[in-house]
């Protein structure tokens, strides 16, 4: 399938954006919107009138709006940003700009709402666009990237200048032809929304299945008709009759501790000894590269904490439980105070050892052993006393053989529906920008036109017509 151009384009003088139809106008925002209208229209309303409130957290980033808190209008009116039924916002500030934060601000209390500073607010002028069409065009990305080139600060608080807005040149078609274009993207992006939605449950079924398999492999054996004994554990529940429960203290190499890192780690050390933090442990392994690093002399205090290949480097904050091998080529690196390592002795292999803590049993004993009102951390006591279910060296070799062989199937699977998931992301992305500068006429869509064809087809489209520099 191919969606249609125009019959006839022009030169809309602006550079990014190029040739547009020819009987679009081509004007700067403030000529279409009032930017961050002034709360003097409200000022006259008791200070007792309830009115949405709208902190970051309630913006989505697909449009959605969490509506359920309220406060009086004199708590918010000297403090936050104003808008009113129909004004259309976006998060100013990194990441959120980014990410696509922004909404139509619908369904509002009394019509009135205030939030957060770091929200931008568009109020449509009425005659020349439609809140929908002005909402497509702010989460488009011709204006996501060129804002995110306009941002000023620094670090986390970068922000997007309201002169950017401002002075923001798109071409915008008639109001009547706005009305066509608005719907046709809330009914072909609900379509992708609609696949990204699939894929994603597929992916939480997929890590669910990769964490059965070790789980069920580490804890249950893999002869089905084995005898069964009661652990004591109750979380555990049966293992196999031969295996031994032992506290992961009794399973490490006795010439070390399970131990945690360095406290304070100091200025990043150039040339210095590299140090694990939970921060480098989002992925599924442990990279070679990328690590701060400190001296020497704060090295030599911690040498309990280096770690060695085959090491079990476990998160002990943060995102506790966390269990990563240490790889070649990363031994004599140290840790953080936030991070825990376990070496295995003679009785367990490293790779069993590694899938006995990711286990269901032994992630849900972290859980439960995790302390904290706002900042969650286990002690390395409840680290030491986690309970592992042990059978002979040679039954892990083949238990880690299994689990080898299986998980890189699911883990082939996961890569990609998460690229499917960035795929049709990105060709969102592009039929929203297609559409709204242009590239495509949806003049003649009618509801369900497009629906013989596959949703290949449609994406493929859209790609073929984003095209924009």
């Amino acid at each position: 399938m191919s969606f249609p151009k125009y019959p006839e384009y022009k030169d809309s003088g602006v550079e990014w954006l190029g040739d547009v139809p020819a009987h679009w106008q081509v004007k700067r925002m403030r000529f279409v919107a009032t930017l961050n209208p002034s709360k003097s229209e409200i000022r006259h309303l008791p200070d007792t009138r309830e009115v949405s409130f709208i902190p970051m957290e309630a913006v989505g980033e697909e449009g959605s709006l969490d509506l359920s808190q309220a406060r009086p209008l004199g708590s918010v009116i000297d403090g936050y940003t104003y808008f009113s039924e129909g004004d259309v916002t976006f998060a100013k500030i990194t990441p959120c700009f980014e990410n696509g934060k922004g909404a139509i601000m619908r369904n509002l209390r009394d019509g009135i709402g205030f939030g957060t500073t770091e929200l931008t607010v568009a109020r449509p002028e009425t005659s020349q666009v439609t809140g929908d069409y002005l909402y497509r065009v702010i989460s488009s990305r011709p204006f996501r990237e060129l804002g995110e080139s306009h941002m000023y600060g620094a670090g986390g608080q970068k922000r997007v200048p309201d002169d950017f807005l401002r002075n923001f040149g798109l071409a915008w078609p008639p109001i009547s032809e706005q009305a066509l274009i608005a719907p046709f993207l809330d009914h072909e992006t609900a379509r992708i929304d609609a696949l990204v939605e699939e894929q994603q449950r597929l992916i939480e079924l997929l890590k669910e299945k990769r964490q059965a398999v070790i789980s069920h492999a580490v804890t249950k054996g893999l002869a089905p008709g084995v005898p069964m004994k009661d652990s004591g554990v109750e979380w555990l529940g049966e293992v196999p009759a031969h295996w031994e429960i032992k506290q992961l203290k009794h399973v490490v190499n006795p010439a070390t501790s399970i131990t945690y890192g360095i406290v304070q780690a100091g200025p990043d050390y150039e040339g210095g000894v590299p140090y694990i933090k939970t921060s480098d442990m989002s992925g599924d392994e442990l990279s070679l590269h990328g690590y701060s690093k400190t001296s020497p002399d704060v090295d030599r205090s911690y040498k309990r904490s280096k770690v060695s290949r085959g090491d079990v480097v476990v998160a002990i904050r943060a995102t506790i439980g966390k269990c990563l091998k240490v790889p070649e080529g990363l031994g004599g690196a140290n840790l953080t105070q936030g991070t825990a390592k376990v070496s295995p002795g003679e009785k367990v292999l490293s790779d069993f050892l590694l899938f006995s803590m990711r286990s269901n049993p032994t992630q849900s004993y972290f859980g439960e052993m995790a302390k904290g009102a706002t900042f969650k951390e286990i002690t390395l006591d409840s680290l030491r006393r986690t309970p592992i279910a042990l059978p002979p060296v040679a039954e892990q070799e083949a238990i880690v053989t299994r689990v080898a062989n299986l998980i890189p199937n699911i883990d082939r699977l996961l890569v990609d529906a998460k690229k499917a998931v960035l795929l049709l992301q990105e060709r969102r992305s592009a039929l929203i920008s297609a559409a709204v500068t242009g590239k495509i006429d949806v003049r003649n869509w009618q509801g369900t036109a497009y629906d013989a064809y596959s949703e290949g087809e449609m994406l493929m489209a859209a790609e073929e017509h984003a095209t924009y520099s």
